[in-house]
């Protein structure tokens, strides 16, 4: 991961999409990872941060690479505000970034060398590391491709305030070759923030939903820790799976009984 990180930043981009790609990059108090981020992807002529609150030095980081715009807004769930960032940017092509993922150099190159079409979006396959591992089981971290390089005039992001994705029924799918490189959790205080966060945005989310009870809580938070851990293979991973499924475990049952306690609140 650190070779790719360096490779990166020396890597010198040439193509003739040069000119065509936007990367939009959401950050809030990302002050820990930015500066890798913003590294692999300087060879763009526009880099797009845009910021919900940080309070640290993110955006003194950002100030420090020349190909960098940056925006300040209100957070209005993952999905809407990836779209309004996708709004501000100068190009219709969007590459669309976490603060905590890296561009490959291999990948860097392969993007800026294809020739795109606006009936397709680009899909890369994100290896995911805890702990400097990369992991290659548990649910939800592997295998895991996602969708970030599409056109704005054709497709955008759903609406969703968690878990959002670019909206591909209409498109074509063409699969990259080479992976983004992703680090969501360094330690175990980011495990804690991500579910604080993740669990309230389900809850608002799912509000208007079937109401949920604390058995079904209790089911889907253990349901979720053993596929995690057990049908997912998690337990190949050593102390990182236990870890992991752990955190999807209970992720899972605290996000059913903030949704059942904002139901109830409703009523």
């Amino acid at each position: 991961l650190s070779q790719e990180k360096n490779g990166n930043i020396g890597a010198t981009l040439k193509s003739s999409n040069f000119n065509m790609i936007t990367v939009t990059v959401l950050t809030k108090n990302s002050q820990e990872t930015l500066e890798d981020t913003l590294s692999s992807v300087r060879g763009f002529p526009e880099v797009l941060v845009y910021d919900t609150g940080s309070t640290d030095t993110t955006l003194d980081i950002a100030k420090q690479f020349p190909n960098v715009k940056i925006n300040q807004s209100e957070f209005i769930g993952f999905g809407p505000t990836r779209n309004k960032a996708a709004k501000l940017a100068t190009h219709d092509w969007i590459l669309a970034l976490d603060s905590d993922e890296v561009l490959s150099s291999k990948l860097s190159q392969e993007i800026l060398n294809t020739s795109l079409d606006p009936n397709f979006v680009y899909q890369i396959d994100r290896h995911n590391f805890f702990n400097g591992k990369w992991i290659k089981s548990c649910g939800g971290w592997y295998p895991d491709p996602v969708i970030r390089l599409y056109h704005r005039k054709k497709t955008q992001f759903t609406d969703s305030m968690v878990h959002e994705k670019i909206s591909s029924q209409e498109m074509q799918i063409h699969p990259l070759s080479y992976p983004l490189l992703h680090t969501p959790y360094r330690n175990i205080h980011d495990f804690l923030k991500k579910m604080q966060v993740y669990s309230d945005l389900f809850a608002s989310q799912k509000k208007d939903s079937k109401p949920v009870s604390l058995v079904q809580a209790i089911f889907h938070g253990s349901f979720a820790f053993f596929k995690s851990y057990f049908l997912k293979k998690g337990l190949k991973q050593g102390v990182e799976g236990f870890i992991i499924s752990a955190y999807n475990g209970h992720t899972t049952f605290y996000k059913y009984l903030k949704l059942r306690e904002v139901q109830k609140s409703q009523d």
